[in-house]
C-alpha cells in the first residue's frame, strides 16, 4: 500500500512531512518505530528545502514482509553526497549519515524527468 504527499520547498513542509509520516506509521502498525520514521523523513525533506529548493513528493509504501520504503523526489538532477559536516559544531550536514546508519537500505537515483529520488527502507515488524 502506498501513499504520497506533495510538499512545497518551504520550511513548514518539514513539519507537515513529520506529521504525515507519524500518521502513516501509526495507521500501518508501526507506532514503535515512529520516532525513526519521523527523524529520517525530517532529514530528507529538510535537504530538499535547504538544497534543492523545488517542490517534492514524499511517498511511503509498505510491503507484506514488514519493510517500509520512504521516497522523497525533487526536481534537481544532482545526487546527494554523504559526508561529514565541515566543522564539528556545524548545525547541518549529518542527515544522510543518520539515514545511512539507521536504515536497513538506502540510496538515491536520478529520474528520467530530470529530478532525483532519495529513499530509505526500514525492515520493521508489527507492533507488539
Amino acid at each position: 500500500m502506498s501513499r504520497s504527499l506533495d510538499l512545497a520547498p518551504v520550511p513548514s513542509s518539514v513539519r507537515q512531512a513529520r506529521e504525515w509520516i507519524r500518521s502513516y506509521a501509526v495507521e500501518h502498525g508501526r507506532a514503535a518505530d515512529v520516532d525513526t520514521f519521523v527523524l529520517l523523513v525530517s532529514e530528507l525533506v529538510s535537504n530538499v528545502v535547504l538544497h534543492a529548493r523545488t517542490p517534492c513528493v514524499l511517498e511511503a509504501s509498505s510491503s507484506d514482509d514488514g519493510t517500509v520504503r520512504i521516497e522523497v523526489r525533487d526536481g534537481v538532477a544532482a545526487l546527494p553526497r554523504v559526508g561529514r559536516p565541515r566543522a564539528d559544531d556545524a548545525v547541518s550536514g549529518r542527515g544522510l549519515l543518520l539515514v545511512q546508519s539507521m536504515a536497513s537500505a538506502h540510496g538515491a537515483d536520478l529520474l528520467a524527468d530530470g529530478g532525483k529520488r532519495v529513499w530509505f527502507e526500514l525492515a520493521v515488524g508489527p507492533d507488539r
